[in-house]
């Protein structure tokens, strides 16, 4: 995450976060902002995770609620996954800018698999969406594609957390404007920005009302 923890934790003050949604789980390596900044036990926590080794790995650590899915728009449909040599890049989407901006990242293998959405992750899997009301989405320029699937569990969460794109760096994937537009419609505001040079960036969506209450619109770049 490119923001400080403390920022967001201080951010977020007054917040009762009952439970956390996170997709692309990588390493888990947000567990700790989780547990001690935002006070949520790792069994509140559910991961997923595209990469099977990188779940299996992650359960071998004994970390709860991780499960391997691919998140669209879409459920039942059978899609290539594409694996980077740094992990961290891989994307159902292929490299647009990215090529240009992180030209040592590329893609080493595929693999196929089916498709599932939020909504629908939440009941194959028993999970109340009414008590996860903290979603982070870093899912290589899937998220607006991945939220897309997720209206009706939407409206229990309270803030967002997403990377975001201001460049093309997959072809075809959501852009910060297509976000805020989507998320307006479901009463979310984006309330602080941090972006890189090269083009993507993390931002922090809230809850409409809670804005209000708690604080003025940020923009840190």
């Amino acid at each position: 995450m490119l923001f400080d923890p403390q920022t967001v934790k201080k951010l977020l003050e007054g917040i009762n976060i009952t439970g956390v949604l996170h997709i692309g789980a990588h390493d888990c390596e947000e567990l700790p902002f989780y547990t001690d900044c935002l006070n949520v036990p790792p069994d509140k926590i559910h991961w997923i995770e595209a990469i099977p080794f990188k779940v299996e790995e992650c359960r071998k650590r004994n970390i709860p609620n991780v499960r391997q899915a691919i998140i669209t728009d879409t459920d039942n449909k059978q899609v290539s996954f594409n694996v980077s040599n740094n992990i961290q890049s891989s994307s159902i989407l292929e490299f647009n800018t990215h090529a240009k901006e992180h030209p040592s990242v590329h893609y080493t293998n595929s693999f196929v698999s089916t498709s599932t959405t939020i909504d629908s992750f939440f009941k194959q899997n028993g999970i109340d969406a009414s008590r996860i009301n903290f979603w982070n989405l870093d899912i290589q320029g899937c998220e607006l594609m991945a939220l897309k699937g997720g209206c009706e569990s939407i409206r229990y969460a309270d803030v967002l957390y997403l990377e975001v794109n201001e460049q093309e760096l997959y072809k075809e994937c959501g852009m910060i404007q297509e976000l805020d537009e989507f998320l307006a419609s479901h009463q979310f505001q984006r309330i602080l920005t941090k972006m890189t040079p090269h083009g993507w960036g993390d931002a922090i969506y809230m809850r409409s009302p809670l804005v209000q209450n708690q604080c003025h619109e940020i923009n840190n770049r």
